[in-house]
């Protein structure tokens, strides 16, 4: 399964995926997972938001056990976060059935359309809109960076987005989500131990900064004439980077465009977009603020204008911990359970459904991009965890 995932949407030239929403590489993903579940006899279907499912059993029975991920990327993603997660599921039902399970709850396996926010700049887009988090007027406005909105892609990959929207029938059936990804930091290559429990993930947004300034030539205007916004907003990464380390956050301005991007020309306009995370929401609220604030002040010093918008937002997302519980109890009562800064579909659906999630070891920490990494042994010891997990739940 993985070598036949490796080659979808991977760059030549960075090594890097590139796995976008509704474009060729997802359509391909997409084909592989019906390929997937049809081999194995399970019933596959799309929902009407654009998430695949396949099923073990009767979906309209109720009380069903779920379990998946989702294929998509980040501009030049690894090969693990995301993938790691659906090709183990499939394992895992691989491994039950060699043992002879006997399956009591319906079990379904997921892969949830545009979770990385890549294409849209939203994350978990299919989940949010299953969920009702997402209105169907709001994801009808989403455009990528060539002004295509999410309606005309999914009407270019085949799909009907007349359609997408709240799927509370659908949700009311499942009993409990499952959810496995590599690890995205270096917790369980510290404490030496191949699988981990997720506990909450950190309350998280994006914020948009606009630094507004006057355009000019580079050769001629005085330094003391300009109204340069790249000075502003190379202090607010800087003042970003600071107030992050100083409240145990993070905070990373990883976007920026640049008007008129121009090499011998003052910019008239930067746009960055920070990304920022927390333990709690109090120190996320301090931190951005502060951030903003430094902004703010910098730019009256440079005579920019600055407009902030928060482009989105996730509370504190606990995990249900009698699921959590039953998992630990399930593995032996001795798996490591620690939080995460980083969002998924999991998180999303927790206000709907039960759900939790088990990590794999990630030995460098290093996500989101090509180097991103776990051992085989370490994905063969999360593929084991999950069958317990899944045989404890569903075959009881």
């Amino acid at each position: 399964m993985w070598r036949d995932l490796a080659g979808i949407g991977r760059d030549a030239t960075t090594r890097g995926y590139r796995r976008y929403a509704w474009t060729a590489a997802d359509t391909d993903c997409r084909a592989w997972f019906r390929a997937q579940a049809e081999s194995r006899g399970l019933a596959h279907e799309v929902d009407r938001n654009g998430n695949q499912w396949a099923w073990l059993g009767d979906p309209t029975a109720g009380d069903a056990v779920v379990t998946g991920s989702h294929l998509d990327s980040v501009p030049d993603g690894g090969a693990f976060d995301g993938p790691l997660g659906v090709v183990s599921s499939f394992a895992a039902l691989d491994e039950l059935r060699g043992r002879g399970a006997e399956f009591t709850r319906p079990l379904a396996i997921t892969n949830f359309g545009d979770e990385e926010g890549a294409r849209f700049g939203l994350a978990c887009v299919g989940s949010r809109l299953a969920s009702g988090q997402l209105t169907p007027e709001a994801a009808h406005r989403l455009r990528d960076g060539e002004g295509i909105t999410l309606p005309q892609a999914m009407e270019a990959a085949g799909y009907d987005p007349s359609a997408i929207g709240p799927d509370p029938e659908r949700l009311s059936r499942i009993g409990a989500f499952v959810e496995l990804h590599v690890e995205q930091g270096r917790a369980l290559d510290l404490s030496g131990d191949r699988v981990g429990i997720a506990s909450a993930i950190w309350p998280h947004g994006r914020w948009r900064f606009d630094f507004h300034g006057e355009a000019n030539h580079a050769g001629t205007t005085r330094l003391v004439d300009r109204r340069d916004p790249m000075l502003t907003y190379a202090e607010t990464v800087l003042a970003a980077r600071r107030e992050a380390e100083l409240a145990g956050a993070v905070a990373t301005f990883g976007k920026i465009s640049v008007e008129p991007n121009g090499v011998n020309a003052i910019p008239s306009l930067v746009r960055g977009w920070l990304d920022s995370r927390a333990a709690d929401q109090s120190t996320l609220d301090t931190v951005v603020a502060v951030i903003e604030q430094a902004a703010r002040e910098r730019a009256e010093r440079d005579g920019v204008d600055l407009t902030v918008v928060r482009e989105s937002f996730t509370p504190v997302i606990e995990f249900e911990h009698a699921l959590r519980d039953e998992m630990n109890k399930i593995l032996g009562g001795a798996i490591p359970v620690l939080g995460t800064g980083a969002g998924h579909d999991a998180g999303i659906l927790s206000g709907s459904i039960p759900t939790a999630m088990l990590f794999v070891r990630n030995p460098t920490g290093v996500s989101h991009s090509p180097a991103e990494f776990a051992a085989e042994d370490d994905c063969v010891a999360g593929v084991l965890a999950l069958a317990d997990v899944l045989e404890g739940l569903a075959c009881r």
